[in-house]
């Protein structure tokens, strides 16, 4: 009997401890799941900031790489504005070479002279030797008009059956002298040149003062076909000459007053 009393008080203390366990159990799976929530919570913040920290690391790639690209090209731009400045630089250079090449060789060759007409002639040769085809006239002034001398290069300008020369009056030779300064056609017609205007305009033409201490002695016509318009390095070649000729012109004119 005691047995079966022990048997029946195990049975009751089976059952609420079973459901004890069973409780503990749940609580205990309770907990481990909300552990791992949160874990996995952490973990989806941690994966998302990991995210939003590598689109910012990217972002800021980007932005510094186009800085970057930006400055490589303002610093190309700088290389190439310098190395076109260094050739135009370079290219001024020889062309000033090539002028005081000239002015040496004409100085040179024009020293002691005294005959003027043996002194144009030498002009006109080193001037024709430096500047193809062109014709040279030069106008020199006297106590009341103008002395021509006129060289060709046997290829004369077709301007009806005169020269262009001849479209010069006195009043538009006085005029350029008083101007003192390089003109063109322009210039000229603005001036008073006289011509047939068609013909005038198939040829390139320019006067260039010959001038001593602020006092002309005239200037010198140079002129060709337009087709082969005269250039400004030719311009710029044949006045860095003027002012030695015009010294050499005055001793020839001295020099002629003392005979």
């Amino acid at each position: 009997m005691y047995v079966n009393n022990f048997k029946t008080d195990n049975r009751l203390f089976i059952g609420p401890l079973k459901r004890a366990l069973e409780s503990l159990f749940a609580l205990k799976a309770g907990l481990l799941l909300g552990r791992i929530l949160n874990i996995a919570c952490f973990g989806g913040f941690l994966i998302k900031r990991v995210i939003v920290d590598d689109k910012q690391r990217h972002k800021r790639v980007r932005l510094l790489i186009k800085k970057l690209n930006k400055g490589r090209k303002k610093q190309a731009q700088k290389i190439d504005i310098l190395c076109n400045d260094l050739i135009a630089a370079q290219r001024n250079f020889i062309k000033r070479l090539k002028t005081i090449s000239f002015e040496a060789n004409f100085y040179e060759s024009i020293i002691g002279a005294t005959d003027l007409n043996q002194l144009l002639c030498t002009a006109v040769k080193l001037i024709k030797a430096e500047i193809a085809d062109v014709n040279i006239t030069f106008f020199l002034r006297q106590a009341d008009n103008f002395e021509l001398h006129m060289f060709e290069n046997g290829q004369p300008i077709a301007l009806e059956k005169q020269h262009l020369n001849n479209c010069f009056s006195p009043e538009l030779m006085d005029s350029i002298c008083k101007s003192n300064k390089i003109c063109n056609l322009d210039d000229m017609f603005a001036m008073g040149l006289q011509g047939n205007l068609t013909d005038l305009n198939k040829v390139s033409a320019v006067t260039i003062p010959l001038c001593l201490l602020g006092s002309s002695l005239g200037f010198m016509l140079i002129y060709r076909p337009s087709q082969n318009k005269l250039t400004s390095d030719e311009i710029t070649n044949i006045s860095a000459v003027t002012s030695g000729l015009t010294q050499a012109i005055t001793s020839c004119f001295v020099n002629k007053l003392a005979t």
